[in-house]
């Protein structure tokens, strides 16, 4: 039987009520822990790489992290998945974007994700189509992003509550039924109270606040696009929200800071990547099983519908 594609995958994701955790891998080591974390708890995930990844962190680049999957390839239990590429940097600075595309796409990744978020909306949408063109081309799928999904950005954020409270850098219901409609994304990362953990020099380190989602509004979104919804910035969102979100679209929740730190804290204090890797494993575990309640749930994600 052909295996099932990452866009169907997602899709099963959602009509199940699941959400399938994309681990970012800022480090080449941590693909191996990971991938046997999801084999071991019988469960599906995406080793994503995203652009600040390379650029302030390891990992070196889409075919780098493409090489390293290889080595563990288990189509059944993972697939990798081009996360954050932006169009303009949490820098502000104007990427040239489109070669990324296209040697991720040659190289064989299935889904990507083009960061627009930036942009004004016609610009945003106006990006995204262009490489949902090349991505559907390439039979991959495509993630745009609208809203604001702070924390990457240099310096300290305004105060978690304050944000919330105002709803700043919310996903506009209105304009994702628009983008959705004029882009032909496949799935829509939305701001709902989630936010980034940091990756500037210096902040790296620090704790991330413990967000919550504005679930009404999430609700609302969900009936606009009617299309799987990703949650980036999952790691430290109180599980009661995770849980509720997944019950309103939710079908893919990115999970970096959590494993990151685990691999950078043990590393620092023994200096073995052994040590490191094994961290980073014992917390995919916990992640999959505790979290996210994804332990066994591979059969029905990678199931014809």
């Amino acid at each position: 039987m052909a295996k099932l594609g990452t866009l169907q995958i997602v899709s099963n994701a959602r009509r199940n009520g699941l959400a399938i955790p994309a681990f970012n891998v800022p480090y080449l080591p941590m693909v191996e822990p990971v991938v046997r974390a999801v084999a071991d708890q019988d469960s599906f995930a995406l080793i994503a790489t995203a652009r600040p990844e390379w650029i302030k962190f390891q990992a070196r680049g889409p075919a780098a992290v493409m090489a390293e999957c290889a080595r563990w390839s288990d189509p059944d239990h993972f697939r990798p998945h081009l996360d954050h590429v932006p169009v303009i940097d949490e820098d502000g600075f104007q990427v040239d974007y489109v070669p990324i595309f296209e040697e991720a796409l040659e190289v064989g990744y299935e889904s990507v994700m083009i960061d627009g978020s930036r942009l004004p909306l016609d610009e945003n949408i106006a990006a995204t189509r262009l490489v949902c063109e090349m991505a559907h081309a390439a039979g991959a799928a495509c993630e745009g992003e609208l809203g604001a999904v702070l924390g990457h950005e240099a310096g300290p954020l305004p105060p978690y509550e304050e944000l919330f409270a105002s709803g700043r850098g919310f996903t506009d219901v209105e304009e994702a039924r628009r983008f959705v409609q004029e882009t032909g994304c496949d799935w829509l990362s939305v701001a709902v109270g989630n936010i980034h953990g940091a990756v500037a020099e210096g902040l790296r380190d620090k704790q991330k606040v413990a967000a919550r989602l504005n679930i009404e509004h999430l609700a609302h979104i969900e009936q606009a696009t009617a299309i799987p919804l990703v949650l980036h910035g999952g790691s430290g969102i109180q599980q009661d929200f995770i849980l509720q979100g997944v019950k309103h679209g939710i079908a893919k929740i990115n999970i970096g800071t959590d494993i990151r730190q685990a691999y950078e804290r043990a590393l620092t204090e023994t200096g073995a990547i052994t040590a490191a890797k094994d961290a980073v494993y014992d917390r995919t575990c916990w992640i999959l099983r505790h979290y996210l309640n994804m332990a066994g749930a591979r059969r029905v994600l990678t199931a014809p519908a």
